[in-house]
Order: structure tokens, then C-alpha cells, then sequence
């Protein structure tokens, strides 16, 4: 195949969509220095976007998610002896997330992937990339909130999705504001996986004619899997401009203006 779209490579293995092939695709086409990752949000990292990267090309990693629990499952599983896995319980915040990230003790990191269902704009913003420096980053967007607009949900240290609102529609930010910011940090947007949650940008100087930047319009997808939630915690499988109507009226802040809009 001799395709340059990253959605031509998508599969899954331990993704849960075709994220696992997106990525072998980038370290395949990418002069990447340090084959080493940063991930969080990833549960119990049984389902996750960096796992087959860990098993299959061996690299070496650190992943948080913000329950204990699921952390401290990880020594347990038969395959955490055989890999250089590093995990930590914390919930991520723009205040502590530096700190978190100079226990890693990575430089010139291979691949960060964010994925918080919240302040997922507001923690990359804080980040100091001086030293981290990650060839990949990949960005979880909400699709919901369209592409017409750079808008983020506002800043809450303790925002839980599901306390937010009850659809659990109500999260992170647009895929357009975080264009903005991953190219004010030196990113250029290179696509999105095709079931609309995950964008992936590479740092510009390792741009190539094998991994070229690409548009908004190109990258941005409507998410089909239908996730929302009523009153009880049961799923209502809206999908479309019914998702959009429910969270109508919600709070977002416009990342070009800094002033709080309305959904």
C-alpha cells in the first residue's frame, strides 16, 4: 500500500478503535528518537491506545488514570513483568501535571497521548514541552461540539464528566481549539481516526512527505459510537444534532477570545 492517509492503517488490537494501526504507521514514517511513551486516562489499560506499542515494538512507558484501583491492578496482570511499564493513581490537573510528568524522567518522549474527558485543552496548555518534547501527540476531541468553533469546556479542577452532566456529552474541547494550541506548541495536525475521538499531530520538524499536515475539514469526524447517558445512568444512544440539543445552553470558553460562551 502506498497510501499516505492514516485511516488506510487503521486496526485494533488493544485500541478501542483503529488507533493501533494509525500509530504503527506514524513510528514506522517518523524519525523518532526515544521509543517511549506517556499515556493517561487509560482505566485499567486493558483497552488502551498504547499497549500494542508496549507489547509489540517494545517500547517503554508510563500511564496514570486517576482510580487507584485500576493502578494497582497492573502488577498483577501475567504480562506487566515482561515490559518497562511505570503506572501511577492521580487525577490530572494543570497544577500538578508537570510534577507528574518530571517523575517519568522522559525527555524527547516518543508519543503522549491525552485522554481525560475533561480538561484535556486546559492540562496541554499547562504542559511544558521543553523537555518532554513528544514526536507524537495525539488529543482525544469531542466531535459534539463540532468544528465550526475553538471552544473547551472551562477550567475546573475537579471536573468529573458524568457530575457535569448527566449525558456524559458534556467534556473536553473542540477539535479546532485544539488545532490552535497544538500549533502555538510546534504540532501540526495530521488526521483523526475515523470514528471521531482522536486527533493525532506531529511536531513540525518531523514532517515528511509520508506524514503530511492536513486540514481541519480533513481530520474532523462526527463520532458514531452513541454514548450518552439519561437522569439514571443509562444509556439513551442519541446520536447526530440530538447529542448537540442536549447539552444546549452548557458553558464553553472560547480559546481565541478567553470569553465563556454558550453551546
Amino acid at each position: 500500500m502506498t497510501s499516505t492517509s492514516i485511516n488506510d492503517y487503521e486496526f485494533r488490537i488493544f485500541s478501542q478503535f483503529g488507533d493501533d494501526g494509525i500509530i504503527q504507521y506514524l513510528i514506522k514514517n517518523l524519525e523518532i528518537k526515544n521509543k517511549t511513551f506517556v499515556e493517561f486516562g487509560v482505566e485499567d489499560y486493558k483497552e488502551s491506545n498504547t499497549r500494542f506499542l508496549m507489547m509489540n515494538n517494545l517500547w517503554s512507558g508510563f500511564v496514570m488514570d486517576g482510580s487507584a484501583t485500576y493502578m494497582n491492578s497492573l502488577p498483577l496482570q501475567p504480562w506487566y513483568w515482561k515490559h518497562q511499564l511505570q503506572h501511577k493513581a492521580a487525577f490530572i490537573t494543570c497544577e500538578n501535571i508537570n510534577d507528574l510528568m518530571a517523575e517519568t524522567g522522559f525527555s524527547d518522549l516518543g508519543l503522549l497521548h491525552i485522554d481525560i474527558d475533561g480538561n484535556d485543552y486546559h492540562v496541554l496548555e499547562a504542559m511544558d514541552f521543553s523537555k518532554l518534547n513528544p514526536a507524537i501527540l495525539i488529543m482525544e476531541y469531542n466531535s459534539v461540539f463540532g468544528m465550526e468553533r475553538a471552544i473547551s469546556i472551562p477550567y475546573k479542577p475537579d471536573f468529573f464528566r458524568t457530575a457535569a452532566h448527566h449525558s456524559n456529552l458534556y467534556f473536553g474541547a473542540s477539535l479546532p481549539a485544539l488545532e490552535y494550541l497544538a500549533d502555538k506548541k510546534g504540532y501540526a495536525l495530521i488526521g483523526g481516526n475515523l470514528d471521531g475521538n482522536n486527533a493525532y499531530f506531529v511536531r513540525k520538524d518531523l514532517l515528511s512527505s509520508n506524514v503530511k499536515a492536513c486540514s481541519l475539514e480533513e481530520a474532523y469526524r462526527e463520532s458514531q459510537f452513541m454514548e450518552s447517558r439519561d437522569e439514571n445512568g443509562n444509556l439513551t444512544y442519541l446520536r447526530g444534532q440530538e447529542r448537540l440539543k442536549k447539552i444546549r445552553g452548557m458553558e464553553v470558553v472560547n480559546v481565541l477570545t478567553d470569553q465563556i460562551e454558550e453551546l
